[in-house]
């Protein structure tokens, strides 16, 4: 499996992410796409990778975005402002906690069954959490009752997350033609900026149309609700495919291993433990650009909710951007070479934290945020094809799940309570320390795997 064959000459300097669908569609892919197999189309294909990642992050942010304005007074003991949020925040981390179990759990069912099946309940699992959240009592109507169902339900989530991204990835990049591997690997990252636009948007809107009571009383409820929407259209999507060529060709030739794990950690460890650290600076930089940011906004800088989403919702553009133009450029070269001038682009965005948001300019706060979030796209963009490049077929839904998720706990399960921390004491400078260190992690991760990508 080779992340980048051909590449060279099926490049196309066009950022048309509608080209790229017909022009993949249009390429020699041997009889499992016509209609006469019954397999599914590219587009159902591309379609099924980015919706599912769409909920999820649609998912995990409507929770960041919530654990941001409101959780805090709403989930946990009456205490200092500063004291609830940090609270909110490490409720936060246990999704987190939760990813590596469900990517062990769905990624033995996914290299040993199969890819959509396995995909299927990750999605129902990760959206019935969300949804029960909007049911929730509150910690005045129920005591400690209200902040531990919170919990759990924030592990649920994470737990069905643990198999959702390598799903996805695996979805996109096992159907791609030579050359295309990182452009289609693109399509699952792009559902991180529409499940953004969405949370965010939703919330926005309710800012708007709500008065604080009663955003605060029930409003904050309706985006949660709002997920059993979009699983609907992903369950939709994902019940009419098939398996992946790459997982039928794996059967074909060998039994499925036992235990995909065990495995993976006797043959693939070193690749494994690499692809984690690649993907700190990813989980870091979105998380503070996202989570982090609002509260700072909020909170700190005096801004309101409405004012600041809108400012979040007028960088997120720059994310797809970034996705995009790194997914091009790795096809053109290869995904780690990507990786690492998205982790230089990550050191430099450190830098310039505290001088672009630290004066509370509400155009200097858009221009970091934007940055910030383009850098993302070219450290998140790649991953798609680079992950599963890294492990055969076999194992490869368990390698690139438990690298994702691992990943993601260093990256970002206590980055916005540790940047809160660290922003109360000593400004933005620390929180853009932080952030150069993760992006220095990850550089250093990716230096000795020239050899691993093709």
């Amino acid at each position: 499996f080779d992340v980048v064959d051909g590449a060279d000459a099926m490049f196309a300097p066009r950022l048309d992410l509608a080209g790229v669908w017909r022009e993949a569609e249009q390429q020699s892919l041997g009889g499992w796409m016509s209609k006469s197999t019954g397999a599914p189309s590219t587009r159902r294909v591309l379609g099924a990778s980015l919706v599912g990642t769409a909920v999820e992050f649609y998912d995990f942010y409507i929770y960041a975005t919530a654990a941001s304005l409101v959780f805090g007074p709403l989930f946990f003991p009456a205490a200092s402002p500063s004291m609830q949020l940090l609270s909110s925040y490490a409720s936060m981390a246990v999704a987190f906690f939760a990813r590596p179990v469900g990517a062990i759990v769905f990624g033995h069912f996914g290299d040993r069954i199969g890819r959509k099946s396995t995909l299927v309940a990750s999605l129902l699992l990760m959206g019935a959490s969300t949804v029960l959240i909007a049911f929730l009592p509150t910690y005045q109507q129920a005591g400690w009752l209200a902040p531990v169902a919170l919990c759990i339900l924030r592990f649920g989530q994470g737990f069905g997350l643990g198999g959702e991204w390598g799903g996805a990835a695996l979805l996109a990049v096992e159907n791609a033609p030579p050359g295309w591997r990182a452009r289609y690997g693109m399509f699952p990252q792009l559902g991180a900026p529409v499940g953004f636009i969405a949370a965010n948007g939703l919330f926005l809107i309710l800012g708007m149309l709500l008065t604080p009571e009663q955003f605060q009383s029930w409003g904050w409820r309706i985006p949660f609700l709002g997920s059993a929407l979009l699983v609907g259209v992903g369950l939709w999507v994902r019940l009419k495919l098939t398996e992946t060529p790459a997982f039928a060709k794996a059967l074909a030739e060998e039994a499925p291993s036992d235990v995909p794990l065990a495995e993976l950690f006797k043959r693939h460890l070193a690749p494994t433990l690499a692809g984690t650290f690649a993907v700190v600076a990813c989980f870091a930089t979105f998380y503070l650009a996202t989570a982090f940011a609002l509260g700072y906004g909020v909170q700190t800088l005096g801004y309101s909710r409405e004012t600041f989403l809108g400012v979040q919702l007028g960088a997120i553009g720059f994310m797809a951007l970034g996705i995009v133009l790194a997914g091009y450029w790795s096809d053109a070269s290869n995904p780690r070479r990507v990786l690492m001038a998205g982790c230089f682009m990550a050191i430099a965005v450190g830098a310039l934290m505290a001088p672009m948001m630290g004066h509370g300019s509400l155009l200097g706060a858009w221009a970091f945020l934007s940055l910030a979030l383009l850098t993302m796209g070219f450290v998140y963009g790649p991953l798609g094809a680079f992950l599963p490049g890294l492990l055969p077929a076999r194992v490869r839904y368990t390698g690139a799940s438990m690298a994702f998720n691992v990943g993601g706990i260093i990256g970002g399960g206590l980055t916005p309570m540790i940047a809160q921390a660290l922003s109360t004491q000593g400004g933005l400078v620390p929180v853009g320390i932080y952030l150069a260190v993760a992006a220095l992690i990850s550089l250093v991760a990716l230096l000795p795997l020239k050899h691993q990508q093709a």
